[in-house]
């Protein structure tokens, strides 16, 4: 049976897609980069990262060191390669298998052909050797599922069954096609929970992440005043109502929201530390510039006793709606 790998499985790499001048980070292009560079070092001190990029001598030249490093001349129309990358699976032969999905910019709010394109060029030009690339006329991001590793996937009804995804799909329908296509056999919905200024209508790793089989971390809100609360406390007692395969209640470690952030407009953006990527060696999280920054980290390194945790400053990314896993992929 196909399952999706979680994503504390061992990882042959781990992809990226760096800005450049035809992008919507063109405005500020070398502060928009900082943070990409900072998150790509990271990954590469114990695993290799593709980085895809408009020219990659112009990239290269950005690192003082480019061990582990590959730099591969894609275009791209942006830089959230969760959404369009491969999701990797072991197929019925317990083989590993790369699965392309259509993207469309999030139900057509953006232009994205160009990143639709990316896994069949990347696969072409021979970074993913033998292993085999599936592609599927399905549009499915992989910002909006979580898997365990052991079929089940955690998701969200606002995104997987909006009207602008595959023409507006009933649960039960989706939930055939996440059988099908990912081998899931279990589905978690979450029919709560949001980010002001998030462009993806609700995407799962911006709200509730897998940590292992039992153990689920999650956004919360403890500010009533705050406009997220309802909604995320909502979540929460969905959340409490799920149960693993076992039977046994999941165990909920909750992840405090970051304070306000806000753009020149003074509109606020999707600051979340629920945004983090597990790799080989070490847990990646994004920090905001506020208190709470350390809080999380805190919560990270307790949960995650065997990697190291890193913070990176992940405030220019949420200028455009993004933050640190949404800006990865990783390679089973």
């Amino acid at each position: 049976m196909r399952r999706v790998l979680a994503e504390w499985e061992r990882q042959r790499a781990v992809l990226m897609a760096f800005p450049h001048e035809g992008t919507d980070w063109a405005a500020d292009l070398d502060g928009a980069l900082s943070p990409f560079v900072r998150i790509a070092q990271a990954i590469a001190y114990s695993q290799p990262v593709y980085i895809i990029c408009k020219d990659k001598d112009s990239i290269s030249d950005l690192f003082c060191s480019t061990r582990n490093m590959s730099f591969v001349e894609i275009d791209t129309d942006d830089t959230w390669i969760r959404d369009y990358g491969y999701i990797s699976i072991v197929d019925e032969s317990g083989e590993l298998k790369l699965l392309d999905f259509r993207f469309d910019g999030w139900g057509g709010k953006f232009e994205a052909s160009l990143d639709n394109a990316v896994n069949k060029t990347l696969h072409k030009k021979g970074y993913l050797g033998i292993t085999a690339l599936e592609s599927i006329d399905f549009v499915l991001e992989g910002g909006s599922i979580e898997s365990d590793g052991n079929g089940t996937v955690l998701t969200t009804a606002k995104c997987l069954c909006n009207p602008n995804r595959n023409g507006g799909l009933t649960k039960i329908e989706v939930e055939s096609r996440l059988s099908e296509y990912l081998g899931a056999d279990r589905v978690l919905w979450l029919d709560h929970g949001y980010l002001v200024g998030d462009d993806t209508d609700g995407h799962i790793d911006t709200l509730a992440r897998f940590a292992s089989e039992d153990t689920i971390l999650y956004t919360k809100c403890t500010d009533r005043d705050d406009e997220h609360f309802i909604e995320l406390d909502m979540m929460e007692s969905q959340l409490r109502e799920f149960c693993t395969r076992s039977g046994e209640p999941y165990r909920l470690i909750p992840l405090p929201l970051p304070m306000a952030k806000c753009d020149k407009e003074d509109h606020r953006l999707p600051a979340t530390y629920a945004n983090f990527l597990i790799t080989n060696e070490a847990l990646l999280y994004p920090t905001y510039g506020v208190d709470t920054d350390r809080e999380a980290g805190e919560i990270f390194k307790e949960l995650f006793p065997t990697k190291e945790v890193i913070p990176i400053n992940c405030s220019k990314l949420i200028e455009q709606g993004g933050s640190l896993h949404c800006s990865t992929m990783q390679i089973g």
